[in-house]
C-alpha cells in the first residue's frame, strides 16, 4: 500500500504562482509513476502532468503544460505540482495519485492509478 498526502493549497489571486506537494509513505518501491488530477465543481476529473517515479519522463495535458511543471525529490519520497500564472478557471481541488503498473508509461486516465491523496483545495480569485 501506498499513502499519499496532499499540501500547498489556498487561496491565491489571478496570476500568482502555487506549489503543490505530495508526499508518499508505505510501498514507496512499488511506485512506477504519479501524476496529479484535479476535479471542478461540476467538472469531471482532469488529467493535468505524470511524472515515472524512477526516471525523469514526464507528460502534460496540452491545457497546463505552458504554466504547470511536475518534479520530484525521490531522497524526501514527494512530488511537486508548480504552477504559474494562475488562472480563476484553476479553482478546483487537486489530487496527487499514484500507481504501480510498471507497464504504464504516461498514465492519463485516472483508472490507471492505483493510488490517491485526499485532496487540497486550490482556489484562484480574479
Amino acid at each position: 500500500q501506498v499513502q499519499l498526502v496532499e499540501s500547498g493549497g489556498g487561496l491565491v489571486q489571478a496570476g500568482d504562482s502555487l506549489r503543490l506537494s505530495c508526499a508518499a509513505s508505505g510501498s514507496i518501491f512499488s511506485i512506477n509513476a504519479m501524476g496529479w488530477f484535479r476535479q471542478a465543481p461540476g467538472k469531471e476529473r482532469e488529467f493535468l502532468a505524470t511524472i515515472r517515479w524512477r526516471g525523469v519522463s514526464t507528460s502534460y495535458a496540452d491545457s497546463v503544460k505552458a504554466r504547470f511543471t511536475i518534479f520530484k525529490d525521490n531522497a524526501e519520497n514527494t512530488m511537486y505540482l508548480q504552477m504559474y500564472n494562475l488562472k480563476p478557471e484553476d479553482t478546483a481541488v487537486y489530487y496527487c495519485a499514484a500507481n504501480n503498473r510498471p507497464w504504464l508509461a504516461g498514465a492519463r486516465f485516472g483508472d490507471e492509478y492505483d493510488y490517491w491523496g485526499q485532496g487540497t483545495q486550490v482556489t484562484v480569485s480574479s
